[in-house]
This record gives C-alpha cells, structure tokens and sequence, in this order.
C-alpha cells in the first residue's frame, strides 16, 4: 500500500503489516445502520477461523448488546466482503473465502434500523 506523506521524504515503518500479528489477519466487522457502533470493530484472528466461529462468537460477543441484535434473521443477512457482495459458508475458513489481512466485513440486516428507527 502506497503512503500518501506532506513531504516527499517520508520513510515510515509500516506496522500493521500482517507479518506483526503472529500468524493472525485483522479483519474489520462492521453493522451497516447501527451506528451505535461508530466505526467497524477490529478482530485478530488466525485466517482458519470459520465463519460459524466468526459470528457466532466475534460478532456475537461484540455487537449483543444492542438491541437489535436478539431480532437478526441471519438467513436475511446481506454481506458485503471490502464492498463486494458476499455469500459466507459457516463451515468453511475465512482464508478460503477471500477473507485477509485487513478485509472489511459488513454486514446489512433488513428491517432493522437501529435504536427506534434512528439508525444508532
């Protein structure tokens, strides 16, 4: 990834390079419309992990206290892998499913705006 500097000779390090994370990707979840949650949260995790595992404990664990979360259909769920529609397989692993270093998942849940409607 190219750096974008003020001064031409800037030579900065790179840390959040996935080589820095043991092993692990840093993928970014985020809930489109619930904007309780400023910004997609960031999650380490080894690039084996399931989709099942991703939602069912990552997403789960990050987002259950809002209240919409009890009330998602997940057979409704839209996903979208780094802007592109997507389909996850529960069963298979994030690296077979395209999912690296710093992807950005998000996720849209239809019918669900948020805290009364207002989108947060």
């Amino acid at each position: 990834m190219a750096v974008a500097a003020i001064t031409p000779d800037y030579t900065g390090e790179r840390l959040d390079r996935v080589e820095n994370f043991h092993g692990n990707i840093v993928v970014y979840i985020g809930w489109d419309r619930h904007l309780m949650f400023c910004s997609p949260i960031a999650f380490a995790m080894p690039p084996d992990t399931t989709f099942g595992k991703l939602q069912d404990e990552m997403i789960a664990g990050a987002y259950s206290q809002h209240p919409d979360f009890a009330r998602i259909d997940w057979g409704q769920v839209s996903w979208l892998l780094n802007g592109e529609p997507f389909t996850p397989d529960r069963e298979a692993t994030l690296e077979a499913q395209g999912v690296d270093h710093k992807s950005i998942i998000r996720m849209q849940t239809p019918g669900l705006e948020g805290i009364g409607g207002s989108h947060s």
